[in-house]
């Protein structure tokens, strides 16, 4: 932040640049909606050091530190406290503004143009308007002040406002200082209103954070503010899958007077009937506004912090007035729940989106992740509170709300906290149950029912998955087939709004199509614990590997051991891949004859859409950029052996059956290979829905690569990839041709270094409530090994490679063991150079579960802060039986 020490009347832009202890709560977000390219009033801010100046020039420093020293929210009422705080106040009223100041305003004032103009002068203290503290209606406003000598009388009624007795009980109660509140002014020109109100980015009555609700009356904004009528109040739907916010409910108030400015000065409230029946705003201009207060949500509240806008309406534009943070909404959560604390973590979200997300792509992330989550249960019959969140962003990264989670699952169908985080994987505690025996009386009666309800939509998901697949396929082809170049700024509306119908849709279908395997390891796990024991879960992953389903996250890493046989038989593919030149972009240089060059082509055709963390637009897809995968290609050149992998899981499926042969009754066996072939179904199912995930992801991504080329060749942007750095309100807007876009490249480049701060910072594994809780890292037993999660049978050694991030995959070699935090899709190709897997989080379900169990690779998951315990180039035997992991 910059200071000015030169200057005491700044500007929006100065008020911007200098930050909140400057020009206060009020300005910097004012200074913050103009640089962002909001519209706002002409005006300015006096800065906060203009009323240190005004204390000490009128030696009222000894008093102001009597009372902060002296008054106290237990004897404020006090006859000589009151005493005291009158007479400051009577002092500061009647104190003089320095000449240097007060010429200063004169001069900035008219140089604007506003001298003489209807001004507003409102207080905007240091801590106001923040996370913490909104101090709503604490301090004075002054509307349709006239001249110079009124402004200054107005100045020096929110100076003293700053003493008033609510201020000072809403400091101590909230233990805010008195000297961490000093006071700027915020005086700017009056809009010509000619209706007004304010416009919340949630409800926060309910605590929905998917409606935005707008109140509204004719006329100044003040009768809605003060809560001197009813206003009209609507209510819209925020899904990102619309491109604009959708009115869903209107309710019209009775506005039994407007509040308009007053000849000589001043406001009043005049009764009238005239509006009694008339909708203040119409529907076009209620969604209109919605997609204003979007922007806001995600320019000042970084699609996290939830806004109060304040907003004029002059007859033509929307004038903001004033924003700020809801500092409150209510905690939404079941009634089993309310006396403990919130558990948000990670685990299993690390799989897919470890990552600090972009701008362009957060809402869009959340809202199918939790649509995911809520369909699971609703579609039971179950009913879940309103306004509960699944997921939240904590530093810029997803974390889901395991206390609900846990609690839903156990009320939906009677799973126990302890079973569900075994399959969730992460660290998180379990939650408290006063009663854990789920199945009995009335109420264990309807989770069985709603079980077996949940069990139906996955079979009925099942059985229809690949029609689901195809159809989804095919409308995403149909939108895409053409490409974007020759449509209209204002068709792309039309087409987000097409491809959220297709995502939105899919997002509910994948609720059921992803539970087929649970449903079927759970029916193995009830046989083979009567004759296995503990050692039950090490033969379920003997008996998935290589099954006869085609897994598409681990077939697409058959490709590539394939692609690279095929490479070691193609003299032009050996000299490409071999080259000291190599360059991975230039492999379509091969000559049309290259039997590799046309292998991969066709792979490129069918997973060409995936990428890795491909549910973040902001990464490229393989088609766009295949260097990873040549390098995957280029370090198996000598060593790829489909048949060799094929044997060995051969081998390993063969040697868990010979147990089941030797210790379950044959009259057993045919169904158990009935669940297994259920289980490798439902995992090829599931893994499927991934891959049409990553199609509907990439659609968007087309989408955002056209916008960006076309505003990068406009000058609204300055690279074609910062349209990442952007989100689809703020397109939307663009697109439809309300907004030039002005602002946009300074929201790019401070959301650029939000998000190099916030990936810096290391995500805490669980948030108890809002207090971050990083997990000690797993200490060896006396044993010499560390524990984890079994989740793919057999042994294996080798030397550990820490990979953060796929990128780093070239010092993976062949035999070599991968320690990963997570892994996601795009992570498969490298399981094909590991001789075994640890990763720190994971459950038996993840997709490294997934993938290991596939290929027959030993995998051991869920052990906290591997990454830290294990040291590069460490000699490390990994058992995947027992889930242990010895040192050397």
């Amino acid at each position: 932040m910059i200071k000015f020490t030169e200057k005491y009347f700044l500007t929006w832009d100065e008020a911007f640049q200098c930050g909140r202890q400057e020009v206060g709560g009020k300005g910097w977000n004012l200074g913050r909606l103009a640089q962002y390219g909001f519209k706002i009033p002409m005006g300015g801010v006096l800065a906060t050091r203009a009323y240190d100046e005004f204390i000490k020039h009128n030696r009222l420093e000894d008093k102001v530190k009597n009372i902060s020293e002296s008054v106290t929210f237990g004897n404020i009422e006090e006859p000589e406290n009151q005493a005291k705080l009158r007479q400051l106040r009577e002092k500061i009223k009647a104190g003089f503004i320095p000449q240097l100041i007060m010429e200063e305003l004169r001069t900035m004032l008219d140089s604007l143009g506003i001298l003489e103009r209807p001004m507003a002068v409102r207080s905007s203290a240091s801590a106001e308007d923040s996370a913490q503290a909104s101090f709503a209606g604490i301090h004075e406003s002054f509307l349709n002040v006239r001249g110079l000598s009124n402004i200054l009388e107005s100045i020096k009624g929110c100076y003293a406002s700053l003493w008033s007795n609510q201020a000072i009980v809403y400091r101590r109660k909230l233990m805010i200082s008195d000297d961490e509140v000093v006071t700027g002014v915020v005086v700017m020109e009056m809009v010509d209103a000619q209706a007004a109100g304010v416009g919340f980015t949630c409800d926060p009555q309910t605590g929905r954070r998917d409606i935005l609700v707008i109140n509204s009356n004719f006329g100044l904004g003040e009768s809605v503010v003060a809560g001197n009528v009813e206003p009209d109040t609507y209510y819209l739907e925020a899904n990102p899958t619309c491109a604009v916010p959708q009115l869903i409910e209107r309710k019209t108030g009775r506005k039994e007077g407007v509040t308009c400015l007053k000849e000589g000065g001043g406001t009043q409230f005049v009764l009238t009937t005239e509006y009694f029946t008339r909708q203040v705003l119409s529907d076009e201009k209620i969604e209109k506004l919605g997609l204003i207060l979007l922007r806001v949500f995600e320019a000042l509240g970084h699609c996290d912090q939830h806004q109060d806008v304040e907003w004029v309406f002059d007859g033509r534009d929307f004038v903001l007035v004033q924003a700020r943070p809801v500092t409150s909404l209510p905690r939404k959560t079941f009634d089993a729940l309310k006396n403990q604390a919130d558990i948000w973590s990670n685990g299993n979200y690390r799989d897919a989106v470890p990552m600090v997300l972009s701008p362009l792509n957060r809402r869009l992330a959340i809202n199918t992740i939790d649509t995911i989550l809520k369909l699971n249960f609703t579609e039971t019959g179950y009913r879940l509170p309103e306004g509960l969140q699944f997921s939240r962003f904590f530093n810029g990264r997803l974390y889901c709300n395991l206390s609900a989670l846990q609690w839903a699952m156990f009320d939906v169908m009677g799973t126990l906290p302890s079973a569900f985080n075994v399959g969730w994987g992460g660290h998180q505690p379990e939650i408290e149950l006063k009663d854990p025996k789920p199945y009995e009386g009335l109420i264990g009666l309807q989770r069985l029912e709603r079980g077996k309800k949940y069990m139906d939509l996955v079979k009925t998901a099942m059985k229809n998955a690949s029609t689901i697949h195809a159809r989804v396929e095919g409308s995403v082809n149909h939108l895409t087939k053409d490409g974007f170049g020759h449509l209209a700024d204002k068709d792309f509306i039309q087409l987000y709004n097409d491809l959220g119908k297709i995502s939105g849709g899919f997002a509910g279908e994948f609720s059921f199509l992803s539970g087929a395997a649970s449903m079927a390891i759970f029916g193995l796990t009830q046989i083979l614990m009567e004759y296995f024991a503990y050692r039950t879960p090490m033969i379920i992953n003997g008996l998935m590997v290589g099954g006869t389903a085609d897994i598409t996250s681990a077939d697409h890493g058959y490709k590539l051991v394939e692609l690279a046989e095929i490479a070691r038989q193609d003299n032009d593919a050996v000299q490409f891949l071999t080259g000291s030149a190599f360059d991975p972009m230039g492999w379509e240089v091969l000559p049309e004859r290259s039997p590799f060059k046309q292998a991969f082509r066709e792979f490129l055709k069918d997973y060409g859409h995936r990428a890795v963390y491909e549910l973040d637009i902001i990464n490229p897809r393989w088609k766009e950029d295949p260097s990873y995968l040549m390098d995957i290609i280029r370090s198996t050149l000598k060593t790829a052996d489909l048949a060799k992998l094929k044997a060995k899981q051969k081998e390993k499926f063969e040697q868990a059956w010979r147990e089941i042969e030797n210790k379950v009754p044959s009259n057993m066996h045919s169904s158990i290979k009935k669940l297994i072939r259920e289980a490798q179904e439902g995992a090829a199912v599931r893994e499927k829905s991934k891959s049409v995930m990553a199609e509907v992801m990439e659609a968007y991504r087309m989408i955002a690569q056209e916008v960006g080329s076309r505003f990068c060749e406009r000058g609204i942007i300055e690279k074609q990839g910062d349209i990442y750095f952007c989100t689809w309100p703020e397109l939307v807007t663009i697109l439809m041709g309300e907004w030039e876009g002005d602002g946009l490249r300074a929201l790019v480049a401070e959301r650029k270094i939000f998000m190099s701060e916030m990936e810096a910072i290391a995500p805490p594994d669980v948030i108890m409530g809002d207090t971050p809780k990083y997990s000690e890292p797993a200490a060896r037993t006396s044993g010499n090994f560390l524990a984890g999660v079994p989740v793919a049978a057999g042994r294996a050694s080798g030397t550990a490679r820490l990979i953060h991030h796929p990128d780093e995959g070239r010092r993976l070699q062949p035999g070599d063991v991968m320690v990963a935090p997570s892994t996601d899709p795009g992570w498969t190709p490298l399981f094909l150079k590991a001789s075994a897997v640890i990763m720190e989080t994971g459950g038996f379900l993840s997709h490294g579960a997934i993938v290991a169990r596939e290929y027959g690779i030993p995998a051991v998951v869920n052990i906290p802060g591997v990454m830290r315990v294990i040291k590069e180039g460490w000699k490390v035997d990994v058992d995947g039986d027992e889930g242990k992991i010895f040192l050397h």
